[in-house]
């Protein structure tokens, strides 16, 4: 049972980028539980895979064969047509639901803090509570300023969603204090580009913070003896995410028995967020930006291969193969990730590739816990194939850091950089 747990724990981090319970609380520790973490534990020796001996043969599936859409066969020449093609089959595959128009905003509250003028949004979907938002830009802005749509991570903590890369006071709750040091080296990352001349929104993904699922709303069979009572007690948000963690299986098989998937929910509610940033009119719609890392590099990659509107991307520690997830990773990932079918088509670099020509940056960490460094410079040489075809090399850049999972000062600054470099 022990064992079990620690797995669930992995799995619930890694989801989606990041972390979870895991990967950003404890998948760094790895190498304290029962997983051993090595650098042996990134090597696909032989037979040896997630799956034992079924691995190798999962694996003749896709590999040593360029997927029917991918944009470095021969026979796709034309990189518009090519583009309508894959997108067109993406779409389908990812069964992205009609969530329907343009939502109505709800100013809550809006302030100044560091330097920035601060709204607290709400807005309500067709289905679910109210996605709530927080947007962030100069105190002193005058003129329309381009926009970045700024995508939290995973983390293996659902209780928490726009407070893990923001600050909107000096009372910042701790664990989320502990969150930022930890993986963003101390800096509320989504005020940081917001102070370069952005106007920045940050919103609770599906199903986190205030999109999370509640106790009250599912069966007592589920919920156990855990209620909704005082949620921000410190050991109510770790049972709770524990719980969460446990609870993706059956959000994901119910998402695909309804004929959608995970990555199309985020992409639709991700879009309606996108829609909103666009109507301002203290924003230049004409140069958008968006990034995140793990969870948010995730959303970046459906969000930045479908979305036009989205003139430069930066995608933070999530670039990888279908390959490293079949033999090596997805145990360090959740549900959130998977579309069934895709490989076949475009592996998942490719989803990126879509956006070909327009700005892609992708950061990787050496040490990242969730990939494989093989796996994530295979990614690399995919997506520099797709863009010197598309004749836009320097359009495209991958760059890696020392060190585990994580968007530093460092990686930062070059994202930041990039967006400077491609949206003013």
């Amino acid at each position: 049972m022990k064992n079990r747990r620690t797995f669930l724990k992995m799995s619930s981090l890694a989801g989606l980028s990041v972390a979870g319970n895991g990967v950003l609380k404890n998948f760094p520790l790895a190498s304290k539980t029962n997983l051993k973490m090595t650098p042996e534990s990134n090597l696909n020796e032989g037979s040896v895979s997630l799956i034992g001996q079924y691995g190798p043969w999962a694996n003749s599936l896709i590999e040593n064969k360029l997927p029917s859409l991918s944009f470095r066969r021969k026979e796709w020449d034309d990189l518009e047509k090519w583009r309508k093609t894959a997108k067109t089959r993406l779409v389908e595959r990812l069964g992205i639901p009609d969530i329907g128009g343009l939502p109505e905003v709800t100013v809550k509250k809006q302030y100044e803090y560091d330097g920035l003028h601060i709204e607290e949004l709400s807005w309500q979907l067709p289905y679910g509570r109210p996605t709530e938002g927080i947007l962030l830009k100069p105190v002193n802005a005058k003129e329309p300023l381009p926009g970045i749509l700024a995508f939290h991570d995973h983390g293996g903590n659902k209780y928490f969603g726009t407070r893990k890369i923001t600050r909107t006071s000096e009372a910042q709750y701790p664990l989320m204090k502990e969150h930022q040091e930890e993986y963003y080296e101390g800096l509320a990352w989504a005020n940081e580009i917001a102070k370069r001349g952005y106007v920045v929104l940050v919103s609770d993904a599906f199903p986190f913070a205030s999109r999370r699922v509640w106790m009250q709303d599912v069966p007592q069979h589920l919920r156990g003896k855990l209620n909704d009572e005082n949620p921000e007690e410190p050991a109510n948000i770790k049972a709770y995410n524990e719980w969460a963690g446990e609870h993706e299986h059956i959000m994901a098989k119910s998402l695909f028995s309804a004929g959608t998937t995970w990555p199309a929910v985020f992409f639709a509610e991700d879009r309606k967020a996108l829609d909103i940033l666009c109507a301002r009119k203290d924003v230049d719609a004409n140069r958008i930006g968006c990034g995140g890392l793990s969870g948010g590099g995730m959303r970046t990659v459906f969000m930045g291969g479908l979305d036009e509107r989205i003139k430069c991307a930066v995608c933070v520690g999530f670039m990888t193969t279908w390959k490293d997830f079949v033999l090596n990773k997805s145990y360090t990932h959740t549900w959130m990730t998977y579309v069934p079918i895709l490989p076949n088509e475009l592996d998942f670099p490719e989803i990126f590739g879509l956006r070909a020509s327009l700005p892609a940056l992708v950061l990787n960490d050496e040490d990242d816990q969730l990939y494989t460094l093989p796996e994530m410079k295979q990614a690399d040489k995919i997506l520099a194939e797709v863009y010197k075809k598309a004749n836009a090399s320097n359009h495209y850049k991958c760059s890696y850091y020392p060190g585990l999972h994580k968007f530093d000062k460092k990686m930062q600054t070059e994202a930041f950089d990039w967006f400077d470099k491609w949206l003013k």
